[in-house]
């Protein structure tokens, strides 16, 4: 219920903002917010255990890892995608080409690749799959994508860039994953100590 009414809360702000109404019908404090969560990334034990995973899943797992890309994208990406280093992603959910840099070790892999990069569609058996070698019981895999966008902005990488990395329409929907984990900010709060 609460999604509900928080769906139109913001309907109704839009309505607003849009000039479609002069006035929400109810007071905008009425309506409740639902807490913003962080992403569902892997944490590094987790992202250890699903890389070991056995073929054709670990190679999966590892593109996912690699790339960002969502579930619907890597099962349309073709070896013939591979150009200049990077992987031409053309069907988006925005419907906007973009390009995804490919690490070293995965472009020495996809070499040998022909047609389909993924022998397996079905996401729900890829799945049940990963949790059954890997232990890892939560797994889904758009966390492949948290996990890319986590370790990014981790890493320092620019929020632009990882905006055009992962296809999103704004830097807004980009922002969730600067949101790091009190480990991050502890160790830059002792660098900047360090510095001082």
């Amino acid at each position: 219920m609460a999604h509900i009414l928080s769906d139109a809360r913001c309907f109704f702000r839009w309505c607003e903002d849009a000039g479609h109404v002069d006035r929400a019908p109810v007071p905008r404090g009425l309506l409740p917010r639902i807490q913003e969560r962080p992403p569902d990334a892997l944490t590094p034990d987790e992202e250890a255990a699903v890389r070991s995973v056995p073929e054709p899943y670990g190679f999966i797992v590892r593109l996912g890892l690699a790339t960002g890309l969502r579930w619907s994208e890597l099962v349309q990406a073709q070896a013939g995608d591979v150009q200049n280093g990077m992987l031409v992603v053309s069907r988006t959910k925005s419907g906007k080409m973009r390009r995804v840099p490919l690490p070293p070790d995965l472009l020495e892999e996809l070499r040998f690749k022909v047609g389909s990069l993924l022998p397996i569609r079905n996401s729900s058996g890829f799945t049940r799959q990963v949790r059954r070698y890997s232990g890892v019981e939560g797994f889904h895999p758009h966390q492949m994508r948290h996990t890319f966008a986590t370790r990014w902005v981790e890493g320092g990488g620019n929020l632009a860039a990882l905006q055009l990395a992962l296809g999103h329409s704004t830097i807004l929907v980009t922002q969730r994953y600067a949101r790091l984990t009190d480990e991050h900010v502890r160790a830059e709060a002792r660098r900047l100590v360090e510095i001082r």
